[in-house]
């Protein structure tokens, strides 16, 4: 609810002469995952997640005018606690690793690795309010959109701006996710 929606500075411009908009689509760009052992619960991992979402929407000007289609990214972090197991074993891999000192004896760490299944998100409401109405700390500045990826701004063909004047949008998206953690163990399996 109520995601910020972040645009470049010539789509800020559009937002900033805006009367209303309305969230087309959503969809995910990528999603950025981190495990961490929990330091006081055994065999608990903490997974914390950034999805980053490309958010259409169209902007009205005005009662004649039609509405502008532009894009924005929409970055939303989540943190699920898992139970992994515990791993007290060390793990070696035989597999190539450009980056290793030893590329056949390189030992990994023991962690279970995190995988993220995510559905289209649906988009349920935007809106559109004046920087001053925000509700957030410093008056609209968020200080998200500088943890866009260079990747992501690259594709949008500049940076992302977050001024604390001008208008805002937030969208309030539905997302359905399954959130696993995923350890190798060895299973013996009698054969008769």
């Amino acid at each position: 609810e109520d995601l910020r929606v972040y645009f470049t500075e010539r789509d800020q411009m559009v937002i900033d002469h805006a009367v209303s908009v309305r969230a087309k689509k959503a969809e995910v760009l990528t999603t950025y995952i981190d495990v961490e052992a929990l330091p006081f619960n055994r065999g608990y991992y903490s997974c914390d997640l950034t999805f980053f979402f490309e958010i259409q929407v169209e902007v009205y000007s005005g009662h004649a005018v039609p509405c502008t289609v532009i894009t924005g990214v929409g970055i939303f972090q989540k943190k699920v606690i898992l139970y992994g197991s515990e791993g007290s074993v060390r793990v070696f891999n035989s597999e190539y690793r450009s980056d290793a000192p030893d590329f056949q004896e390189m030992p990994t760490r023991n962690m279970p690795r995190c995988s993220v299944q995510i559905a289209e998100p649906v988009v349920l409401a935007a809106r559109l309010v004046d920087a001053c109405e925000c509700n957030c700390c410093n008056c609209g500045c968020g200080c998200n959109c500088g943890c866009i990826p260079e990747c992501i701004t690259q594709r949008y063909g500049g940076c992302f701006c977050d001024r604390p004047e001008g208008k805002i949008v937030y969208v309030t998206l539905g997302i359905f996710t399954i959130v696993q953690l995923i350890r190798n163990v060895q299973m013996l399996v009698p054969v008769y």
